[in-house]
């Protein structure tokens, strides 16, 4: 029999009664024929809740009791959802990440997964019943401990599953029925797309798009698991297609930008006159690489007599401040004149597959965005997505502006 994994998100199994919702869904794909692994996140809010005990109890709390903590709330997501199906007359069992086992690092918190037995699911299957399976969590085999995978984890352990079980596909259910051009509260006119490739929507999650957690877009693509996008809240009678996010030569029309993705966790720092000699982008970006600080866009600026130079680049919004104490305990190794910033600031995205063959495609973007009045920071280009960073006080009209100079209001 083909194998189906489902995952169902926060929002998806906020109550009993959306678990029992749930539970017709799953029932729906039992009857079509499919062997099924549902995936639960924890009920909306209870994973935030149980931070905050974790955090009442100990502000220098232990990681690894973080995660024996935190993981709980998915546990009774995973109970009450085969409760509600056996109810139902079909046979399920729960499965706590430990039991499967899902393997992963040590890493609490924000642990990988390193891999999964699916012997203990194959039997399942093989006795009819559907394994309902925590999501978010695994176990390290070194120390016996419950590891979480951080947040949107959930994701990735549906995706893993599905890879692990050979499943023909993997949905993933949430309070959206796709994924769309962009984000339909800045554009109203965005429309939802039927099918995305992988490499776009890998982009997409990666540059603001809160759809899909970026590692379970990750695993989908290295295992080439067609992945779903769907909305648990149509009637499970009638549920609507979604979105697929597959490979490129499944999709028959490719436009040249698919999306327009915005991140507004983004901050500036720029050093001027920074010594211009051998070994000093490494005196930069090295502490900051050694403090876990992702550095994005990254401009130099030399000056006409070729000795010093202005460097700018950006970090993500909650480290901006550490990020400029790191610099200047750096000052005398780097040898920067003064350090600028700013907050107020938005990384604006087109993202496209069709960019591979067409020329000039980020060039017109920036002629409708200076007609616009709209002063660009910073770019940042790769094959397929460019970037732009702005001031956030632009950032509808930007977006706005891109998706209509790209068609997508008519896609």
């Amino acid at each position: 029999m083909p194998r189906l994994v489902m995952k169902f998100g926060g929002t998806s199994v906020a109550n009993v009664d959306r678990i029992r919702n749930v539970a017709r869904h799953v029932a729906r794909e039992v009857a079509a024929g499919y062997e099924v692994a549902v995936v639960v996140s924890a009920m909306s809010g209870k994973t935030n809740e149980l931070v905050g005990w974790v955090k009442d109890a100990d502000p220098l709390y232990g990681a690894a009791e973080y995660d024996t903590v935190v993981a709980s709330g998915e546990q009774v997501t995973s109970g009450l959802l085969a409760i509600a199906l056996n109810k139902d007359g079909i046979k399920a069992r729960s499965w706590q990440g430990w039991q499967i086992p899902i393997h992963t690092s040590d890493a609490h918190g924000s642990a990988r997964i390193e891999g999964i037995d699916p012997k203990n699911l194959d039997e399942g299957f093989a006795r009819g019943e559907v394994a309902v399976i925590s999501g978010f969590q695994g176990v390290n085999a070194g120390t016996g401990r419950i590891a979480t995978l951080g947040r949107g984890g959930s994701d990735t352990s549906a995706v893993a599953i599905a890879a692990a079980i050979g499943a023909e596909r993997c949905d993933i259910y949430t309070d959206v029925d796709g994924v769309y051009t962009t984000d339909p509260r800045v554009v109203p006119k965005a429309k939802r797309m039927e099918r995305v490739t992988f490499e776009e929507m890998l982009e997409m999650a990666s540059l603001g798009a809160k759809v899909l957690q970026v590692r379970s877009v990750e695993l989908a693509m290295v295992h080439r698991v067609p992945t779903t996008v769907r909305s648990s809240f149509d009637p499970p009678d009638a549920a609507r297609p979604g979105t697929l996010i597959c490979d490129e030569d499944q999709i028959v029309e490719q436009q040249i930008i698919t999306g327009i993705a915005f991140s507004k966790d983004e901050a500036q720092i720029t050093l001027r006159a920074v010594k211009d000699s051998p070994g000093i982008a490494a005196a930069i970006f090295g502490p900051l690489a050694d403090a876990n600080i992702n550095v994005d866009m990254i401009i130099q600026t030399v000056s006409g007599d070729q000795s010093t130079t202005d460097m700018t680049f950006t970090v993500p919004a909650a480290e901006y401040e550490r990020s400029r104490a790191i610099l200047d305990a750096q000052r005398d190794t780097i040898q920067f004149g003064q350090i600028e910033g700013a907050t107020d600031v938005v990384k604006v995205s087109a993202i496209g597959v069709g960019m591979r063959s067409h020329a000039g495609v980020a060039a017109k973007a920036f002629r409708a965005l200076a007609q616009k009045g709209i002063n660009i920071r910073a770019i940042t280009t790769s094959e397929i997505k460019f970037s732009v960073l702005i001031d956030a006080a632009y950032t509808e009209l930007a977006v706005r502006t891109l998706h209509s100079l790209y068609g997508l209001d008519q896609a």
